[in-house]
């Protein structure tokens, strides 16, 4: 499984296993986003913290789920903790579209103020 969704209150985390996010995955994450959307999960965090590389084609699946999360009144936020930014990132100005947090917590906590941190069991 290349993708799981965990609920955090009414914000929802699409955890993306996979260390190259690509061509060969795109339409698989996008058609699995815009599912939760569609249930009714608006406000949404991709979590890309095992990616080592996300090509264009994956970019432009988040955008079209960013889009569609915006039409319903939500956002997709992004979890992407490298140090150096992807060059794919800067190349397209996606680090100037997407809000882009280096942890799950600060990415939950700017959905919802007063959430406070997870704790794992």
């Amino acid at each position: 499984m290349d993708f799981k969704a965990e609920k955090f209150g009414d914000v929802t985390v699409i955890h993306i296993f996979l260390s190259r996010a690509t061509l060969a995955k795109a339409v698989e994450f996008k058609d699995y986003a815009i599912s939760m959307i569609n249930n009714g999960n608006t406000k949404i965090i991709a979590d890309l913290s095992i990616c080592e590389y996300i090509d264009s084609t994956f970019l432009g699946a988040m955008v079209s789920v960013l889009k569609k999360t915006n039409t319903m009144g939500g956002d997709l936020r992004l979890v992407y903790n490298k140090e150096v930014t992807s060059l794919m990132f800067v190349l397209t100005r996606m680090d100037k579209v997407f809000k882009v947090f280096t942890g799950l917590n600060e990415a939950i906590a700017s959905f919802s103020p007063g959430f406070g941190t997870l704790t794992w069991k």
